[in-house]
Parts: C-alpha cells; structure tokens; sequence
C-alpha cells in the first residue's frame, strides 16, 4: 500500500469521509493504492505517558486500532489524516488516536514519509483544526504536501460537500502532489540524511 488515509470523523460515511475518497480515487488514478482506515468512531483513550512504546515499539493499550495502524503506517510511503472540525480542532478521538500512534511509533520510523491532513466542517474552526493536524508531521521529520489552498471540505452532508467544487479541485490537487512526490522520491533512490546525536534540553532555572 502506497498511502493510508485515517478517517477521524465519527461518521464514517460522511463528509470527512467523502473528502478522503475523492483523494482516494485520484491516488489510483495516478498509479498509488491506498486504503481508507475509519479511526473516529470507536472509543480511543488518551496517552497516559507511561513510556511503555519505548520498551515493546507499540502502545500499551490494545483495546483499539492504535497498533493495527501503526503496522499499515510503517509499510506506507504517504499518510493522509481527515478529521471533521469540532469547536475548531479536530475530533477527541483522532486527537487521541495520533497523540498514541505517533509518540509509540517513533518520530524516527516517520522520517521522510510524506504527510498530509484534510479537514471538514460546515462554516469554520477548519484552518485552527488543519493547523494542529500538520504539528503530528512536523515533529515528525515528515514532509508535508501542499496544495493550491488550504485542504478542507466544506458541507453539512456528503450532497453538499460535493457541490463544493473549489474544495474537491484542492483535494485532487493535493492528490496529484502526493503521487508525484513519492514517485520522484522512489526514482531518486537518495538515502535519507544523518541526524545529530540526539539531545533533549529541559528548560529549567
């Protein structure tokens, strides 16, 4: 699989959910295969820092799709992250849900895969919410796609949102970068850059 798309909405056949399948159908129409993974709608507790990734390469907490997703990531070369927009920020469970999945992966498991983060909403709160989505890949060493504007979907239902032509051609748009990124990337065959040693600096009087 080329590109995972993780599906944040509790809905899992709404607009969120319409976006990302309209970017899935302009991967394959590119030549990538992807696989949409609904994440938003069951329960997903928080990270309670117990640093128990650290010993075993997966979160402690095996009761949902945490480590199942953290599996299909490491053997893809792009991720998508869509979540609705609520009180402007993304949903509580894609929060908790990449809050696991990244702090047990490891940043340095992420490093050079291409991230990109979609949003939903009927009216606004989507640039605050786009916003925090992106710091998942930031942090990460994960290169973020672009595309001709900012990545969200507007609509109360699936109808409206695509009656939303500008928000389907940035989908599109967004798509046909994230092929063509990993495409290059496959055909340059550069190895990743060396990092410094790792030091982490608490700041302290």
């Amino acid at each position: 699989m080329d590109v995972i798309l993780f599906n944040g909405s509790p809905n899992e056949k709404g607009c969120t959910y319409t976006g990302l399948t309209i970017i899935k159908d302009q991967l394959e129409a590119n030549g990538l295969t992807s696989e949409i993974v609904q994440v938003g709608r069951e329960p997903v507790r928080g990270c309670v820092a117990c640093m128990g990734c650290r010993k075993t390469g997966e979160c402690v907490f095996n009761d949902d799709s945490v480590n199942a997703a953290a599996k299909k990531l490491r053997e893809a070369e792009g991720l998508i992250i869509g979540s609705a927009v609520h009180f402007a920020g993304a949903t509580g469970a894609a929060a908790s849900f990449l809050d696991r999945l990244f702090f047990s992966i490891g940043r340095t498991s992420l490093k050079m895969k291409f991230g990109a983060s979609i949003v939903s909403c009927r009216r606004g709160g989507a640039t605050a919410a786009f916003d925090q989505l992106n710091k998942y890949f930031t942090i990460s060493q994960m290169p973020i796609v672009s595309s001709c504007y900012w990545n969200q979907i507007h609509g109360h239902t699936p109808e409206e949102v695509m009656k939303d032509a500008e928000g389907i051609r940035t989908l599109k748009v967004l798509a046909n970068n994230m092929a063509y990124l990993i495409k290059c990337k496959n055909a340059a065959s550069i190895p990743p850059p060396e990092e410094p040693e790792f030091v982490m600096t608490n700041f302290i009087r």
